[in-house]
């Protein structure tokens, strides 16, 4: 499952994108300073926009420590999002693009192939999440998963829940129903290029 993904811009363009969907971005621990990173892993700390009180086209974006120490301490970075409603602490996970690794072509390498998956024609994309408070870490988030969309299914048999544009809002809103929100996106829709 995913487990590294990138983010090149910056906040004011996040802030941006945000704002195409009337959605008011907020930062009530302050500007986060945000780098280009083509490697975002487990137990790295990236940005979030999560719910402000409820209120309905506004979101906080804050960083917080991606995975929380689970039962037998390994760290819970994907979680599945079959039969479930997520009707608190929701969050949306901003992405350029996420990495998926395959057996290699060539039989003579050891590393798997890296493959880089982005969203057609968009600078940024969502990636549904949660995150919660942890005696051990403090707050940190984690991605939904379902199973994979046509543009992943060749390279994985679970994908992380990419969200629409239009589905951000109301994945901030827990009073809309998390199942109507999470589902593959179209074909054609993620380019993949090989990386490593």
């Amino acid at each position: 499952m995913c487990n590294d993904y990138r983010l090149l811009v910056d906040v004011a363009s996040i802030v941006r994108e945000f704002s195409h969907l009337k959605i008011n971005i907020r930062f009530g621990e302050g500007t986060p300073n945000l780098e280009a990173r083509e490697d975002i892993k487990i137990t790295d700390v990236g940005p979030i926009v999560r719910t402000v009180d409820g209120v309905r086209n506004g979101g906080e974006l804050v960083q917080r420590r991606w995975s929380w120490p689970g039962p037998s301490k390994r760290p819970v970075y994907n979680f599945r999002s079959e039969g479930r409603e997520f009707n608190s602490n929701r969050c949306l996970i901003v992405a350029d693009g996420f990495y998926e690794f395959t057996d290699p072509s060539d039989p003579k390498k050891k590393r798997k192939d890296k493959w880089l998956f982005t969203k057609k024609d968009e600078p940024i994309f969502c990636i549904a999440g949660i995150w919660r408070e942890t005696p051990d870490v403090g707050q940190a988030f984690t991605m939904l998963t379902m199973e994979p969309g046509p543009d992943i299914a060749a390279y994985h048999d679970r994908q992380i829940a990419i969200l629409e544009r239009n589905a951000w809002a109301d994945w901030l809103d827990p009073t809309v129903s998390a199942k109507s929100l999470i589902k593959p996106l179209p074909a054609g829709m993620l380019v993949v290029n090989q990386v490593g």
